[in-house]
């Protein structure tokens, strides 16, 4: 009864329509309706032979509204009638929508059957929490992974950039936490993934543990850019609902690179100048718009606190280039970045993660003094060989001209054994430190 009254209560009694004056590439331009239009309003479009289509308004240019669709243009005719939508895009889930795959419309796509809806409509582009009106980060998050869990401790509600090129090993490390991470539910988001990938990620990596407590986002890069975009949008609403339920939410994106790229095709459509490698100023202004709603919950009236958004998201490195504009802008918005290397998984070391590089900005605040003392003796001991490695590989380093790099060549076997982790094997946080600190206290 509750959702047959919210169904009626958002009946609109007036409809509003306009007609399409022109179709230029991606854009449907339009007239009448603007009383009702602004930027982000939803719309549907008549055409001929086929059903309707759904766009978005992403601008106006003097008298006319400028439409993006979420499909083909195909059958849209001069003087269509378009239909503008009272309600913003919005999603209604339920806590029943754990271990199923859906569209960047919030539909399922895994042959599962219908998704019930919830009551309290959560919008796609809502804004983050006030920063004064939320938590702070909580206690370490166990995400089963060694290398991270000691050299990056995350704490609950940090959020981190996983930085790497093609190929390097991101979506495995991504399957990997999903599995095994300490938390109640992970949210995915594979955005403008490769077709035939997504099921094998879902299938295999991620499997049916890993899909058991997750909701599955997906868009993948056939898909127009205004449905990869706004998978992303809806990634971060799942993840919102569930922190409302008071659960210890992961949030998976893969990758964000992908979001910025659709987001400059939608800018350059709009007629948006574009900037340092062609990408327009609102790529660098949604960046921080979607990925600060991750992080720890608002605070409530009560005094409690909503459960924390723990966000991993992927950077697609453009030519193994760390420093390309989308990995600098959000390397400036994020607590800190996991780096992973071409050279390393060539050598065959999975995660292919480089401790010297990479950074967590809650340690070493979140570690005892014996594991802070642990971890610097490891990267002291690791940065001694990488300094020295070229020769050594070649043999001009002569044995016992430095003790400390000799102490180096001596654990290396080992701290290369410790960072190489199986996709199926699970270490804990104490169990990782543990070993850590016994190979690094060898001192023979």
């Amino acid at each position: 009864m509750r959702n047959l009254i919210a169904a009626v209560e958002r009946i609109d009694p007036l409809t509003v329509s306009g007609r399409v004056a022109a179709v230029n590439g991606l854009l449907i331009e339009v007239r009448g309706g603007l009383t009702r239009l602004s930027v982000g309003a939803r719309a549907e479009v008549e055409r001929r032979g086929a059903e309707p289509l759904a766009a978005e308004v992403v601008g106006f240019r003097e008298t006319r509204a400028l439409l993006m669709p979420f499909g083909p243009v195909e059958g849209v005719s001069p003087g269509a009638e378009i239909r503008i939508q009272p309600e913003g895009a919005a999603v209604r889930p339920t806590k029943a929508w754990l271990g199923r795959i859906v569209d960047a419309f919030g539909n399922p796509i895994d042959g599962k059957g219908p998704l019930p809806h919830g009551i309290a409509p959560y919008s796609l582009r809502a804004p983050p929490p006030p920063a004064h009106a939320r938590g702070r980060v909580g206690e370490r998050l166990d995400l089963g992974v060694r290398s991270m869990n000691a050299f990056t401790t995350t704490c609950r509600g940090q959020r981190l950039g996983i930085f790497a090129g093609s190929g390097v090993g991101k979506s495995v490390l991504l399957s990997m936490l999903a599995r095994e991470a300490t938390c109640d539910a992970v949210v995915v988001g594979l955005i403008g993934e490769r077709g035939r990938e997504v099921r094998e990620f879902i299938e295999e990596t991620l499997g049916e543990a890993g899909l058991k407590r997750a909701i599955v986002v997906v868009a993948t890069s056939d898909e127009p850019a205004l449905k990869r975009r706004q998978a992303a949008y809806m990634t971060l609403a799942l993840a919102e609902f569930l922190r409302d339920q008071d659960m210890e939410v992961l949030c998976l994106m893969d990758s964000v690179t992908r979001f910025a790229m659709a987001q400059r095709e939608i800018g350059l459509a709009a007629g948006e100048p574009p900037t340092t490698k062609g990408y327009t100023p609102t790529v660098f202004t949604e960046l921080p718009k979607l990925l600060e709603r991750a992080g720890p919950g608002p605070i409530r009236p009560d005094g409690t606190t909503a459960g924390p958004i723990t966000g991993l998201f992927t950077v697609l490195v453009d030519g193994d280039d760390h420093n390309e504009p989308i990995a600098d802008a959000v390397r400036g918005i994020l607590d800190g970045h996991i780096v992973m290397e071409r050279a390393i998984a060539e050598r065959g070391r999975f995660p292919a993660i480089n401790v010297l590089k990479s950074i967590s900005r809650t340690m070493p605040g979140c570690q005892t003094p014996l594991e802070r003392e642990v971890v610097t003796n490891a990267r002291q001991t690791l940065a001694a060989y990488a300094n020295m490695e070229e020769l050594i590989r070649i043999g001009a380093y002569r044995a016992g001209s430095d003790p400390q790099l000799d102490r180096a060549i001596r654990l290396n076997p080992a701290l290369e054994q410790f960072l190489a982790q199986d996709k199926d094997e699970f270490t804990s946080l104490q169990d990782g430190f543990d070993r850590l600190a016994e190979i690094v206290s060898d001192a023979a």
